[in-house]
């Protein structure tokens, strides 16, 4: 069997890394998944508990101490909020937020995106009172002010401010004033204690967020691999990730807080303190739960802790819940809660190129795959000094491919003298074997931007294009097996991803001389094949394209210029020593320097050398 050269051999290992790591990732993100039902068919979940500040406390008869048992009533009162955004339900079991309708995004299963979780009362206060009892206000009755309505329309710049109050004493109080907007995702609250030293025992609460944001997606699995609790702590963001099943995870660090938010794959909660105390500490919670048939769920809750120096103090924030739109959460300060990459490579060129890019083509059409489409072709265009660079080295190397055939023929039983003459044939005419890769791997942190912003992007969720693509945030699925594919883990297959794997294998067939790596033009595109099938559509319509446009520059240049290269105006062009050839010089130049050969070259003589003998043993 012809020796495989170095290329070839690393070209293999890279192979196998890419599909070990791909196996291991799927492993764990392209597992079915049976969804959760729609909130109208659950049940009210109970409330958990642990240990941490912003849990729920222990479940005693006793629980709430003298001072605070006599709020504890059964009832439970709801003030019903309708904006031109979203429907909402504020409970008067600690003035907090019982559902969060969005009227403009839907769920999977097709109802308006409910994003506070089932059973849950959000933006809670929490303290030790007087007697050491941990009271949390979602056990405790505030009464709503105005009394008497219980349901209220905004539209537009219309607002509303709603308070409810919890009396302790005849002069002490808590106080929660939310205002709602008639055109905002968000509302603003304040939080006011009014002499209550003697029923704070710590001087200290926490004002807290506790079951994260509800999943919307059909594949939950997908949706946990993107849910995260993000802290802006002293000028920077702390993620956190729970990545264990069952074992919490947890961050506690006390700063200036910017913000604390949670996110799933499509839609944040954050809670934004408008003037950050540095004496705040911040407490993240995550845990990651297993669901049936493989699924899971991750649940993160998030508080700031801040101190009660007496009297009146008030403490003012802003409260968003809604959908992951940068241009949205850029408004508030929130723009970095969106995953865009590595942060000081990728994530610029995706939030300040990219993004912009995409955003300035759907303002002029309304059809977000034919925006797609339009970038795509966009894309190549200014991708274009890269391409044309890889595709004038393809072709180089395949005006070369007949003298590099006869040296393997000339030298097939001596492989160093074989690779020696390949390199000297190299040098003569100005080639640089890897200079196709340099182009691509230039390529690749703009390319992963491009992967961040379609793969995150909400405005792809659920938005129709043609024919079997009806969402181009989720895989368009032509064909299901029913069983798994060994390894890969797959078991259904997109049609997108067909079509790229398509014009994969023809840039392979049309770009591959080298007889020795023609595995490669059959093993690339199916291995692509089997991971894009669980990529969003939106995205492999892009890479279709890319494709499909990069066989057309390349049948263009090989085919159709006017300028064709020959051999013979190869040999004149102006040479240039690329790395490798210099590299693969020094080595011999050393090695005969020496008076050595190098690895698996025969010695200069042509005489095998001898073995040397093993000295006799003598006894004395």
């Amino acid at each position: 069997m012809e020796q495989m050269d170095k290329r070839s051999f690393f070209g293999f290992i890279l192979i196998g890394i890419i599909i070990t790591a791909w196996i291991v990732y799927t492993s764990t993100t392209t597992r079915p998944v049976t969804p959760s039902k729609p909130a109208t068919e659950q049940k009210e979940a109970p409330k958990t508990q642990n240990a941490d500040p912003i849990s729920a406390p222990e479940t005693t008869e006793n629980k709430l101490g003298n001072t605070y048992s006599k709020f504890a009533s059964q009832g439970e009162e709801f003030i019903t909020i309708e904006t031109d955004l979203v429907r909402a339900k504020i409970s008067s079991k600690g003035g907090t937020i019982a559902r969060w309708e969005l009227k403009k995004y839907n769920s999977w299963y097709g109802q308006p995106a409910q994003l506070i979780t089932q059973g849950s009362r959000e933006f809670s206060l929490s303290f030790f009172s007087n007697d050491g009892k941990k009271i949390d206000t979602r056990d405790l009755n505030f009464t709503f002010l105005p009394a008497g309505q219980s349901s209220f329309r905004l539209r537009g710049d219309q607002t509303l401010t709603l308070t409810a109050k919890l009396q302790v004493s005849p002069t002490s109080s808590i106080l929660k004033k939310m205002t709602f907007y008639g055109n905002k995702y968000s509302f603003d609250a304040g939080v006011t204690f009014s002499n209550m030293e003697n029923y704070l025992s710590q001087r200290r609460f926490d004002v807290a967020w506790n079951g994260g944001v509800s999943f919307q997606e059909h594949n939950s699995v997908d949706e946990s691999n993107t849910a995260v609790a993000i802290a802006s702590l002293n000028g920077s963001n702390h993620e956190l990730d729970a990545t264990e099943y069952v074992t919490p995870t947890k961050f506690e660090q006390t700063g200036i807080v910017d913000f604390v938010s949670t996110r799933t794959k499509y839609f944040s909660a954050a809670m934004i303190q408008k003037q950050p105390n540095p004496e705040a500490t911040v407490y993240l919670t995550g845990l990651r739960i297993g669901a049936e048939q493989g699924g899971m769920t991750e649940k993160y809750s998030m508080a700031y802790r801040l101190p009660y120096k007496g009297g009146e103090q008030t403490t003012d924030f802003t409260v968003y819940i809604g959908p992951q739109d940068y241009d949205i959460l850029k408004s508030y300060g929130l723009g970095s809660t969106i995953n865009f990459g590595w942060r000081w490579i990728v994530a610029p060129i995706g939030e300040y190129f990219m993004l912009p890019i995409f955003s300035f083509i759907y303002h002029f059409i309304s059809n977000y795959g034919i925006a797609i489409l339009v970038f795509s072709v966009l894309m190549k265009l200014l991708l274009y000094p890269l391409s044309i660079t890889q595709v004038r080295s393809t072709q180089k190397m395949q005006l070369l491919a007949p003298e590099i055939a006869r040296i393997r023929e000339k030298y097939k039983d001596d492989s160093v003298t074989q690779q020696q003459e390949t390199m000297k044939l190299y040098s003569e005419y100005g080639i640089n074997p890897a200079g196709g890769c340099l182009p691509m791997v230039l390529q690749m942190p703009i390319l992963y931007a491009l992967w961040s912003v379609l793969s995150n992007s909400i405005q792809l969720r659920q938005a129709n294009f043609f024919g079997w693509i009806h969402d181009l945030s989720v895989p368009d699925v032509i064909l299901d097996l029913g069983f798994k594919i060994p390894l890969f883990q797959i078991d259904k297959f997109s049609g997108l991803a067909l079509l790229m794997g398509a014009t994969l294998f023809i840039q392979q067939k049309m770009s591959v001389t080298d007889p020795r790596q023609k595995a490669m033009v059959y093993m690339m595109p199916v291995m692509f094949t089997l991971m894009f099938s669980s990529f969003p559509a939106g995205l492999n319509l892009y890479y279709f394209t890319f494709n499909l446009m990069g066989i057309i520059q390349q049948i263009y240049v090989s085919k159709f210029a006017k300028n064709k290269m020959t051999l013979a105006d190869l040999k004149k062009m102006p040479k240039k020593e690329g790395w490798l050839q210099k590299r693969m010089q020094m080595a011999q130049e050393i090695a005969a320097s020496q008076g050595k050969t190098l690895p698996g070259q025969p010695p200069k003589n042509g005489n095998t050398p001898k073995k040397p003998q093993k000295p006799i043993n003598r006894k004395k």
